[in-house]
């Protein structure tokens, strides 16, 4: 047998600090979602497709028993977050601001095509660790206050498995934090739509349980958004 299992089982059982098990979950797609648009802090709701997305998990979130939800404010979360809550019955749902959609200050409502001849988005994309989105937030402050949120609402939780409904670059920063993987890799971890995570924390430690399942998992093999070819000038 490998050590490694070892080494887990002593920090799992060790006692002291905050303990539980956090459970990630994206909400499900929206209309902007497909058209590459920014959402940010806009009230983009879900549509059918997202609905029906969210309503594909149920099964299986009913198998992890969470015991409480805790949602982002935003319209999209909410409604995946009353989804989930309807299809298992009996769990409360909490929102929480700390874990809402990264602040994107006026690339908000923007294409990818509007952000591909933007010269702040063009240095944000080659260096977001070290820039910040135009009125809006660094991604380390992302990560500070997502990170916060969950590791609050587990300690006040008691051990039990909370589900966190959210936004994709709050879980890739969180997920980073708790694989202790550079922030700077953030966009190495596919986070799907109404796709969940889960990590378990025993105090220092955090041990990843699995990442991005989804029921169509061949999704996962399909570019989140299909970005056109660059045209050739007339003289390439």
């Amino acid at each position: 047998m490998a050590l490694g299992p070892f080494y887990v089982a002593e920090k799992l059982k060790q006692s002291g600090g905050v303990r539980g098990v956090a459970l990630l979950m994206r909400h499900g797609e929206t209309p902007w979602n497909r058209q590459g648009r920014v959402m940010g802090r806009n009230p983009v709701e879900l549509d059918s497709h997202g609905r029906a997305q969210v309503a594909g998990l149920i099964d299986f979130v009913r198998t992890l028993k969470p015991r409480l939800i805790v949602t982002s404010p935003l319209v999209r979360a909410r409604q995946s977050a009353e989804i989930i809550a309807a299809g298992i019955g009996g769990v409360p749902i909490r929102e929480e601001q700390q874990i809402a959609e990264v602040r994107y200050g006026r690339w908000e409502g923007m294409t990818y095509e509007d952000l591909i001849v933007d010269q702040d988005y063009l240095r944000y994309r080659e260096e977001p660790i070290l820039s910040s989105t135009p009125g809006g937030e660094s991604i380390s402050e992302v990560q500070a206050r997502g990170v916060e949120a969950v590791m609050r609402t587990l300690g006040e939780s008691d051990g039990q498995r909370v589900l966190f409904v959210s936004h994709g670059d709050i879980i890739r920063t969180v997920l980073c934090h708790f694989m202790a993987l550079e922030l700077r890799h953030f966009r190495r971890i596919r986070v799907d739509n109404a796709a969940l995570s889960a990590v378990q924390v025993a105090g220092d430690f955090a041990e990843v349980k699995f990442l991005n399942v989804i029921p169509d998992i061949g999704r996962t093999f399909i570019a989140p958004f299909p970005v056109k070819p660059k045209a050739k000038s007339n003289d390439e």
